[in-house]
Order: C-alpha cells, then sequence, then structure tokens
C-alpha cells in the first residue's frame, strides 16, 4: 500500500511553522518541518505552496491525504481573516489552489487544546500542582503576536476542543496603576480589550506607558540592543526576565500582574479543574518570571473565589510547536484516523 501523508501548518501573527507527517497510527511522525516568519510574505498560500516546493515534502505531495492548518483567527464556514495580520484566507480555496485534496481551517486554540494531548511532561512546567480532577474541564490560554483562549470538555472518550475569543474581552484594571494604564490606552483605542495589554505589542504598549508616565528611562543597553533587534517585545522580555533593565522590569511586572489576573478570569468561567495551560509564544520566553510567584498571586487573587482557583493546576507549555501538533493531530482525524 502506498504511503499517505499529512499536511500541517500553525499560522500566527508572527511566525508560520508547517510540517509533512506520515499518516498511520494515533500519532503522525514528523518527516519535514519549517519554520517562516510572516512578516516576509503576503497570505497562507505563498507560505504554504513554498513549504510544498521543499525537499522531501514535494517528493511526497502527490501522497497527501489530508491538510490542516491553524489560523489566529475565527473560522467560519472554512474561512477566515487572521486578526493581527489582515489575511483573509480559505481552506476550500487553498485545497483548488495547491492541488490538495482537503484543506479545513481552524481557530489556533482550538489547535493547541488539541495539542496538548501530544506534549510529553518533560514539556510542561508546574506553576500551580493544585488537585487535579479526572475528566473536569481545561483551559488554554496564551500571549504571542495576540491573545488566545480555547475550552476542553470531556465528550465521550476524549477532550472535545471549542474555540474561544476571549481575548478580546474588555480589559479590567484591578488598581491604580492598571486603572491608569487603562484610560492611557483608552485615549488611542477607545475600547481597550485584554489583547492590546496581554501580547507582544501589549508589552510594549506598557512599556511606553511606564516611560511617558515617568516611571523611568530605558537604558543604554537597551537602547543600543534595539537597534540590532527586530522584535522589540521579546527584547524587554529577555531584559526583564534577566533584571537588565529596571524599566523592562517594571513593565515585566505589570504584563505578568494582569496575564495572571486574566487567566484567574477565565478560569473562573471555565471552573478549569482538568488543568490551565499557558501556551503560545512569550510564556516559554519568561516561565523565570512566571515562577517567582507573581502571575500565580494575581491568578488566585479572586476574593471569595481564591481556593477555588488555588485547587486548580496550572502549567506552563514549554513547548512552542503545539499548535503544530494539534493541527496534525486534526489532519489524522480528516484522513480516517483518531487522535493521540
Amino acid at each position: 500500500m502506498r504511503r499517505r501523508y499529512l499536511l500541517a501548518a500553525d499560522v500566527g501573527g508572527t511566525k508560520a511553522a508547517l510540517a509533512l507527517a506520515s499518516a498511520g497510527g494515533a500519532r503522525p511522525q514528523i518527516v519535514a518541518q519549517h519554520v517562516y516568519a510572516c512578516r516576509e510574505f503576503d497570505g497562507v498560500q505563498p507560505i504554504v505552496a513554498d513549504f510544498l516546493q521543499r525537499q522531501p515534502v514535494t517528493g511526497h505531495r502527490g501522497a497527501i491525504a489530508a491538510a490542516c492548518v491553524s489560523v489566529a483567527g475565527p473560522v467560519v464556514a472554512n474561512a477566515t481573516t487572521l486578526t493581527n495580520l489582515g489575511w483573509t484566507v480559505s481552506g476550500n480555496t487553498l485545497a483548488a489552489e495547491l492541488r490538495l485534496p482537503e484543506v479545513r481551517l481552524v481557530n489556533d486554540f482550538e489547535a493547541a487544546g488539541h495539542g496538548i494531548s501530544r506534549l510529553a511532561p518533560s514539556e510542561l512546567e508546574t506553576l500551580q500542582g493544585g488537585r487535579p480532577v479526572a475528566r473536569a474541564a481545561r483551559l488554554v490560554i496564551g500571549a504571542g503576536s495576540g491573545l488566545g483562549v480555547g475550552l476542553l470538555t470531556w465528550q465521550d472518550d476524549g477532550y472535545a476542543v471549542h474555540p474561544s475569543e476571549a481575548g478580546h474581552a474588555d480589559f479590567a484594571p484591578v488598581d491604580e496603576l492598571q486603572d491608569k494604564l487603562l484610560l492611557h490606552l483608552r485615549r488611542t483605542y477607545g475600547r481597550v480589550s485584554y489583547e492590546r495589554v496581554v501580547s507582544g505589542p501589549g508589552l510594549m504598549r506598557i512599556f511606553s506607558f511606564l516611560q511617558e508616565t515617568g516611571a523611568g528611562v530605558p537604558s543604554k543597553q537597551l537602547r543600543d540592543a534595539d537597534k540590532t533587534r527586530q522584535d522589540t517585545a521579546e527584547l524587554i522580555a529577555e531584559f526583564g526576565v534577566a533584571k537588565l533593565d529596571p524599566l523592562a522590569v517594571r513593565a515585566l511586572d505589570l504584563f505578568v500582574a494582569i496575564y495572571g489576573a486574566f487567566t484567574g478570569n477565565m478560569a473562573l468561567a471555565t471552573l478549569a479543574h482538568g488543568g490551565v495551560y499557558i501556551a503560545g509564544g512569550i510564556a516559554p520566553k519568561i516561565a523565570p518570571k512566571l515562577r517567582e510567584g507573581a502571575f500565580i498571586r494575581a491568578f488566585t487573587s479572586k476574593s471569595r473565589f481564591s481556593e477555588v482557583l488555588a485547587a486548580m493546576p496550572v502549567y506552563v507549555v514549554m513547548n512552542p510547536l503545539v499548535g503544530l501538533y494539534g493541527a496534525l493531530l486534526e489532519a489524522t482525524r480528516m484522513s480516517g484516523g483518531k487522535s493521540g
């Protein structure tokens, strides 16, 4: 029997990860993989087309049985507009243009929710052990170019994943400094969502807010480094984690506090006693800061419901390819297999 293959892509606001895997069995085996910078392309189709031309992918192109593309945006009728890129993409159009049998689009945090099942214990870092409840709801949440949220509920013999756009809920400050941040951002955006704050661009907005309100100025070391780096948010995070710049430290402290509070809000909304999984591109890079305790303090600071939050396990997903794994598992289902 001719070997069949699966194609998967995880397209975020900054990077796109693609993989080709052999079909068959519960866990597809990756045979080719590549990560692209989205800024170098003008849409999803050119990225996938480039990957299909690479070796050894091009040699297996005719044997691709199914393709799944995870996208950072709401999917309706197998189509979406990526929230932070403005790219419009249709799975049906991709299939026709790239001569693929079927292309299914899924929300990026729906894919991340599926991908959790593929992670090894070493790819999770525990922030709070809690008291996990078997088959209880799970929450996957993560900041990167945007702020994604997904809910997992147990159905029949496994978890079903429900996508969400909860990252666009209204930002709710919890102290005077956060009140001032909201007023500062409102002058620019009018309505301020959590994604305006808890994301890579959000970290830069926090940094600018603190600088403009007299909390400090960037060090010469940070200013010099910024001249040669394309990702200022990543630089602020690095300097904040390493405590190399006082203003970056303050910005990251505020970012983590708001991130923890929002995650606690979502955990209360879903009663995620099966576990809270912090994914996205930022969390692995600031894991040392998350371990310091401010995130969990903000997460559990819910007055009469603090004990409820304290009982929920909280993990950092250290593998940034969790969404790609989830897209592969969805492609497995499409091809008639079962997910792991």
